[in-house]
């Protein structure tokens, strides 16, 4: 069961508003076990459901990986087959793994924000999802639940304009041959900068 925009933009966008409520909820769960257990605490079934909290109700295939080409507006960007999903979110795991000593949150948390956008595992909510592992990243590596009521996925949903300039800085190191998550990393770190300074 679902609710599409056109046919009741009232109570689709209410939905998507209780569904962020409950993916914060969810997430702040996530962070807690992620400070208990370590980085390996998340894995592909924490993206599902932070997908699923996300979409339900306005996605028929929430919390399931996509199996089907998808396009993002005019981006520019054009994501992975589908058939690619599975091992490219099993590499993104491994690369948090096997970083997670030696990277800072912030270039941590820029790989997800990026790199789980440029994957698009989802049809649905892909922002979304990338945006609550990014904050579930920097909460588990920065060793607490940040201060603030303003938190970093709401700062990003609240004024695109600077994601969307990192992500594509990103995409463009990417497409050259390089991984540079500078100018992502550089924007994550100041929306924490201004979120702790919100309390």
């Amino acid at each position: 069961m679902l609710i599409i925009e056109s046919q009741d933009p009232d109570l689709y966008n209410s939905l998507q508003e209780r569904n962020l409520s409950r993916q914060y909820d969810l997430l702040v769960n996530l962070i807690q076990l992620g400070l208990r257990l370590g980085p390996h605490a998340a894995d592909k079934y924490t993206l599902y459901a932070l997908n699923h909290s996300a979409v339900s109700g306005i996605s028929q295939l929430a919390g399931r990986y996509r199996q089907e080409p998808i396009y993002i507006g005019n981006s520019g960007h054009r994501p992975p087959t589908c058939v690619e999903v599975p091992e490219l979110v099993d590499r993104f795991f491994s690369f948090l793994y096997e970083n997670w000593d030696y990277a800072d949150a912030y270039t941590l948390a820029a790989y997800s924000l990026w790199r789980l956008n440029w994957i698009h595992p989802f049809i649905e909510g892909n922002g979304r999802t990338s945006r609550a592992i990014c904050y579930y990243v920097l909460c588990t590596k920065l060793g607490r639940l940040l201060p603030g009521d303003n938190i970093v996925p709401d700062r990003i949903r609240a004024n695109r304009e600077p994601y969307y300039h990192a992500l594509r800085a990103a995409d463009d190191a990417w497409a050259g041959g390089d991984l540079d998550l500078s100018e992502m990393s550089n924007y994550i770190a100041g929306l924490v900068k201004a979120q702790i300074s919100n309390t």
